[in-house]
């Protein structure tokens, strides 16, 4: 049941809608975890996204999928700069993206994140005023392949890449993640469950 639900779904699967669509006392989990044993090393695999699962083509036959395409819709650079610090730093507020950033964020560009399913609303700061916050959705994590937002690449991978500068931050002798970045990361993935 659990593989026919995962075939017939184009969207993730989360266990909680397994468990509406199944008999009365079935276990989605177990099944899941069986079914990504025995497509490991297949053409497709059972993957998790977020609190959801999926089956995936492996990544080492992405390559038969793919076409040309127009892209008819490319993100602005505010944008990639503003999905990247919600990515990074979520939950987060408008005021604390425009600080990151060094300027103010349109209204647009988060529009635009939200209409892609990359972004959404997230709990309000217990803060005055008590500004709402941003964080990433499960088709963000669906997107670019992540189980979840700790999956992201650090400074050491990024810098690997080339897609930042080589030399230390200022402060930072080794040239690795800033002391208590780490930890600060952690505290504000474990703040992004969804409201009761």
């Amino acid at each position: 049941m659990v593989e026919a639900i995962l075939f017939a779904s184009a969207e993730p699967v989360s266990v909680a809608e397994f468990h509406a669509r199944m008999p009365h006392g079935s276990e989605a989990l177990p099944a899941l975890e069986a079914l990504r044993r025995r497509y490991e090393g297949r053409g497709v695999e059972v993957v998790r996204v977020g609190d959801a699962w999926a089956i995936r083509t492996a990544p080492d036959l992405g390559f038969l999928m793919r076409r040309e395409t127009v892209e008819t819709r490319k993100l602005s650079r505010a944008a990639t700069e503003t999905l990247a610090i919600v990515a990074y730093h979520q939950p987060v507020t408008r005021a604390e993206i425009e600080e990151i950033r060094g300027v103010s964020v349109s209204r647009g560009t988060l529009d635009q994140l939200m209409e892609m399913g990359w972004v959404r609303l997230g709990r309000r700061r217990e803060t005055p005023g008590r500004p709402v916050t941003f964080a990433t959705t499960e088709g963000f994590l669906d997107h670019f392949g992540l189980s979840s937002p700790r999956d992201l690449p650090g400074l050491k991978e990024l810098r690997a890449a080339g897609l930042l500068e080589s030399r230390p931050s200022p402060g930072d002798d080794a040239g690795g993640e800033t002391p208590g970045q780490a930890e600060m990361f952690d505290r504000s993935i474990g703040d992004t469950a969804p409201d009761a």
